[in-house]
């Protein structure tokens, strides 16, 4: 027996387990991770993975249990943008082939709301494209949302470009519940995606939907040529902007963009960006958002022990998985569907 302990204290990867342990066990006590070691959670030898990912899982159950939240996304309107980011299929330079329109008649929102109820959705995320929403996108939100929220227990998220403080009044007071609007990644990176507009432009919309009283719904993109301390700097951002919902992004290189050659991303690193979002954000919505089955593959279900959250059905240019998949995902891994307070079953079509 002796020797047998003996084995285990000098056992490397049961040394790394207690050491990632013990890092849960301390953001659960109140411990702000600092950037030094959110980055070794990005530098975790995929040895230690499961260790990590285990411990992740520890800070997710003590805020979120097995619960998984699912989101839709309605892309209002597409294409047509005057901004250059360069990882988009909607700017003015990219090529890529897309369905463009202007936006969407109120059957066709509320009907997207429906699907949304339907796939059991918490939250409909209504979305458009270009810099800022002109008077007539604003009217025709602030009249749907109303509508919609009078048909279905729907939580409500827009994500219109730039926002204004009065505007970011007008969709609080109609009734919208929270506002997307990405950093996408951090300060000192974004001239290398976009010149468009600034990074302080979009924390200016931000704040502009935390003063409103909004919930701040907000991520990035991971794999767009940043650096690991990039990548953490951005999650320590959403932290101190008060974001309530982080969807985190991985690159999708669409044919026709800026970025189309770009592919730096593997599904164990996907899962230790996952988790450093966990420990830096502990008790915030983490959601895996687009490029989830592209870059997971069938890694995906362990996704799950660090994020919360995820989308259902197809994002704004590209296709997700069918929504069976995800519920089969979740009842697999014994986990539940959330609309908040109530508890969706899983495993339902629907």
């Amino acid at each position: 027996m002796d020797g047998l302990q003996a084995q285990t204290v000098t056992d490397p990867l049961a040394m790394a387990a207690g050491r990632w342990d013990d890092l849960a066990t301390a953001v659960l006590d109140g411990y702000r991770v600092p950037a030094a070691q959110a980055e070794a959670i990005l530098e975790c030898p995929d040895d230690e993975l499961l260790a990590l990912m285990a411990a992740a899982y520890r800070v997710r159950h003590r805020y979120f249990g097995r619960t998984v939240q699912l989101y839709f996304l309605m892309n209002a309107k597409s294409g047509l943008c005057p901004e250059d980011c360069g990882y988009c299929s909607q700017s003015k330079i990219s090529s890529a082939e897309i369905p463009k329109y202007n936006l969407l008649s109120e059957e066709k929102l509320l009907d997207g709301a429906r699907v949304a109820y339907e796939r059991q959705s918490k939250t409909y995320c209504i979305v458009i494209s270009g810099r800022s929403p002109t008077e007539r996108e604003i009217e025709a939100v602030t009249s749907i949302v109303p509508k919609i929220k009078e048909r279905y227990d729907l939580k409500i998220c827009a994500c219109l470009g730039l926002l204004t403080e009065s505007e970011a009044q007008r969709l609080a007071a109609c009734g919208v519940d929270r506002v997307n609007h990405n950093l996408n990644t951090s300060e000192e990176h974004y001239e290398e995606i976009c010149t468009t507009h600034t990074y302080q432009d979009r924390v200016a919309t931000l704040e502009a939907v935390r003063d409103s009283g909004m919930e701040i719904c907000s991520g990035g993109i991971v794999g767009m040529r940043e650096d690991r301390a990039e990548v953490v700097r951005m999650a320590e951002a959403l932290r101190d902007l008060g974001a309530h919902s982080i969807p985190v992004n991985f690159l999708n290189p669409i044919d026709g963009t800026p970025l189309a050659g770009t592919r730096e991303l593997n599904p164990r690193y996907c899962l230790k960006v996952l988790a450093m979002f966990r420990f830096v954000n502990p008790d915030r919505e983490i959601r895996i958002a687009g490029g989830r089955e592209m870059h997971l593959g069938s890694l995906q279900p362990l996704a799950l022990y660090a994020a919360n959250s995820i989308f259902v059905g197809d994002y704004l240019t590209t296709q997700g998985q069918p929504p069976e998949e995800d519920y089969r995902m979740i009842e697999e891994l014994g986990f539940e569907i959330t609309r908040g307070e109530e508890t969706a079953v899983t495993g339902s079509s629907a």
